[in-house]
């Protein structure tokens, strides 16, 4: 029997869960969640009525034992985060790996995720695509936007707001004046994708304001 289950929560649009979703959090014993509040309401809007429990950066190392062997003992419990799927850039490789360590069965549902939409819109080769995430912010940026800058596939990024300009900026200045596009508010009322060369979306967002989690996908190196 299945002990957890890492289940993929929409990114903005409620209805953008699956049946199979809502079946599987009506039937377990514990849903383990990023912020109780915000994981709240989507449930409170499929009427699933779950224990439920904090689990997130800060404590994941602390109590990822205890729920393993909660788990051993029968307990069958759903792993959801704030939005997307479990461990792409949130929470859950850790929990994963523990249990798979202990032997108990895993299962992942298929389901949203904030680059996907963002990576087939771009109008980018979407064949061939490497997913890096966040940049780091101080410690290796300029050592991983120099690899990257080698780097042939589609590149993925998620940014936030504020840091978008001096993203573009850096991107620009080792990777060249490549295509890329900017993606916010997947799923939501506002939903924008802007597409341009890096210098162009510079100019764009030097004079519109942003909101919103932000998917960046730009151009690979092109082959000479």
């Amino acid at each position: 029997m299945t002990h957890l289950y890492l289940v993929p929560t929409p990114i903005g649009n409620l209805a953008d869960i699956t049946y199979r979703a809502v079946e599987v959090l009506n039937s377990v014993d514990l849903i383990l969640c990023e912020d109780t509040r915000t994981s709240g309401k989507l449930l409170k809007h499929y009427e699933i009525s779950k224990p439920l429990q904090s689990y997130h950066q800060h404590n994941e190392h602390k109590v990822s034992e205890d729920l393993v062997r909660r788990m051993q003992n029968g307990e069958v419990m759903a792993l959801i985060t704030d939005a997307g799927t479990p461990a792409i850039s949130d929470p859950g490789f850790l929990l994963t790996r523990e249990c798979i360590q202990a032997g108990i069965e895993i299962e992942s549902l298929p389901g949203a995720t904030a680059f996907v939409p963002a990576l087939v819109n771009s109008g980018l080769p979407s064949e061939k695509f490497v997913f890096e995430g966040f940049l780091p912010h101080k410690k290796g940026r300029q050592t991983r936007l120099k690899f990257l800058a080698e780097e042939e596939r589609t590149i993925v990024f998620y940014e936030s707001p504020h840091r978008l300009i001096k993203s573009l900026t850096q991107l620009q200045e080792y990777l060249g004046d490549r295509n890329a596009s900017v993606s916010r508010e997947l799923s939501k009322m506002h939903e924008e994708t802007v597409r341009g060369t890096l210098k162009e979306l510079i100019e764009y967002y030097q004079d519109h304001t942003l909101k919103g989690e932000i998917v960046l996908i730009v151009e690979g190196k092109r082959k000479k």
